[in-house]
């Protein structure tokens, strides 16, 4: 039997040598195919029977069988398109399949696939879908508080609707005012000409009262030439209409220890007033605030102090724009000093210094980009410079990867072998970017030489034992 015993070998290797070009073939076929795995060949020896020592045995047959190489990443190479994503080091997108489109949506199989093809692209419906077809998953998020919701994901269709305008409640106010104000008005040899004429206070020039600036003669004139600007910031209503907040000062009392400003906003050519009084800022001698109050504030402002941290105004109309509601906090502007944001030291300009204004509202944003960020968050950016992360991308790793079962579009799916996905870890998600195909053809042409020589060694074989065969055949004729 050792002549046909060496066919059955040889035909082995060959059937062997063919299963290991086959993978050859497959891979230098995906060498430039996002996310795919390569697949390499194993073989092993079926040993013959009989013998019970090496010394009467023969080698035996062989067989060849895939080895997955799921746990060797390809090259990340960077890319200009928002959605593509990468992934550095473990783990798998979670995806799905598209099962039917009915009544102008589509709907999705149950079955949950994973891939490392990364190249998704927005579809017309919203949602993420890669080259291969597959639709990623991933955790709504909480607009609140930003957490995932719920512990299965779900398919990431983005909403293109407009971002809702957001009324401005809060605007951070940041400056530090001078000891003596560079006033128009100011004269260093007139006592108190940097003050405002507030008809108490015996400063030189027009008197302007306590309260808010008219609109008539050259009572708007004279204020400015008795103020400082303090900055302007644009702040929105509930529907996000603009309405700039043009905030000027006015030092009203020199008095040792408790220096007294007033503060005053543009009214925007409202009628009747050319600018309203939000209230009073003392300071102490080192130059903190030691009091608010709403002394002679506009009545229609319905303003309220907090301490020495805000002023709060109701409603505030400038322009002809209203923000805010009379005698109504749900909507009020509150305007802060917190954390000692407004202060009063010597200044050689004497202007306002330091000044920074920030607000909270905005106007209402069209769908203007879809990005990933680090940490593998959807991001979607409006017109109005506003960002709303939407979805979390998670990944999922397994026990034993390596025991996953290929399915077409370089994806695979879980096996009782594999088990099951765990969505709490995996490696780190790399926004504009893809993984390329771990399959490199170098490799795989020095492979094809070792599977060439080693199929001819093997047809060898086969020609050999049938001439040995013809010549057995041979003897008896």
């Amino acid at each position: 039997m050792g002549i046909y015993g060496a066919i059955n070998s040889a035909v082995s290797g060959l059937a062997a040598q063919a299963q290991a070009l086959e993978n050859i073939s497959g891979n230098v076929a995906n060498s430039q195919t996002i996310g795919f795995k390569r697949l390499d060949t194993t073989f092993s020896d079926l040993v013959s029977g009989g013998g019970s020592t090496q010394a009467s045995q023969v080698s035996g047959t062989t067989y060849a069988t895939s080895r997955a190489t799921n746990t060797v990443s390809g090259d990340i190479s960077s890319n200009d398109i928002d959605t593509y994503m990468a992934i550095n080091g473990e783990g798998y997108f979670v995806v799905t399949q598209a099962a039917d489109f009915v009544d102008g949506s589509t709907t999705f199989a149950d079955d949950t696939y994973y891939t490392r093809a990364g190249d998704f692209e927005v579809n017309k419906e919203g949602y993420f879908v890669n080259q291969a077809g597959y639709y990623l998953k991933g955790f709504p998020l909480d607009a609140t508080t930003g957490n995932p919701v719920g512990d299965t994901p779900s398919v990431i269709q983005i909403n293109s609707q407009p971002l809702p305008a957001s009324a401005t409640t809060t605007v951070n106010y940041q400056a530090s005012l001078p000891r003596v104000p560079a006033t128009t008005n100011y004269d260093s040899t007139v006592a108190n000409s940097e003050l405002l004429n507030d008809g108490a206070n015996g400063a030189p020039g027009p008197n302007l009262g306590a309260t808010e600036i008219g609109d008539t003669g050259t009572l708007e004139a004279d204020f400015l030439n008795s103020s400082i600007s303090g900055g302007s910031v644009t702040t929105y209503n509930s529907n996000g209409s603009e309405v700039p907040l043009n905030i000027r000062w006015a030092k009203v009392d020199n008095t040792a220890g408790a220096e007294v400003w007033s503060m005053y906003i543009d009214t925007g050519g409202e009628t009747g007033t050319s600018y309203y009084k939000v209230g009073n800022v003392t300071f102490d001698g080192t130059g903190q605030v030691t009091a608010l109050a709403n002394t002679g504030a506009t009545a229609g402002l319905g303003v309220t102090t907090t301490g020495t941290t805000s002023f709060t105004i109701d409603t505030i109309t400038v322009g002809g724009v209203t923000a805010g509601t009379a005698a109504s906090a749900a909507d009020s502007i509150t305007i802060s000093f917190a954390n000692g944001s407004l202060t009063q030291f010597a200044d050689p300009d004497g202007i306002a210094t330091s000044v920074n204004l920030s607000q909270n509202g905005y106007a209402a944003g069209e769908l203007s980009n879809i990005a990933i960020d680090e940490s593998g968050r959807v991001i979607a950016s409006y017109s109005n410079n506003q960002t709303r992360a939407l979805y979390e991308v998670p990944l999922a790793t397994f026990q034993a990867e390596q025991n996953l079962r290929r399915v077409d579009g370089a994806a695979f799916a879980a096996t009782s072998d594999s088990g099951n996905a765990d969505l709490s870890g995996g490696g780190a998600v790399i926004s504009n970017a893809v993984e390329l195909s771990n399959a490199d053809i170098a490799d795989e042409f020095s492979k094809l030489i070792i599977t060439q020589q080693a199929y001819s060694a093997n047809s060898k074989i086969v020609t050999s034992a049938d001439e040995m065969l013809d010549s057995a055949l041979n003897m008896v004729r």
